[in-house]
């Protein structure tokens, strides 16, 4: 289940569980839309792997014991280690190879 982490890891805008803006790669790091296309140019600093939208759990439990008021959202915050230009030479480097090649 996702952890559905609160905020972006590069600039710190809050992303609560149903935000639209809300990017993630396949180990779940999270990043804003916005941080995704002009900073990280769809390139995670952490593994090099791409980005989707990230799911919204349903507010309301369809199913008995699912749902967001059943499985809620973490709520410690994460920030990336890497410093702006460790960032900006990796994502350098892969930016230009598409994500499903890298």
């Amino acid at each position: 289940m996702l952890e559905l982490r609160p905020n972006c890891e590069l600039c710190d805008r809050d992303l609560p569980p149903g935000s639209s803006d809300a990017r993630i790669c396949s180990y779940e790091c999270t990043f804003c839309g916005d941080c995704v296309e002009n900073r990280l140019f769809n390139v995670c600093p952490n593994c090099g792997g791409g980005f989707v939208t990230r799911p919204i759990r349903p507010s309301t439990a369809w199913r008995e014991g699912v749902g967001i008021s059943h499985q809620p959202a973490v709520t410690s915050r994460r920030h990336g280690a890497s410093e702006r230009d460790d960032i900006d030479a990796f994502t350098g480097k892969l930016r230009h190879i598409p994500p499903q090649d890298r």
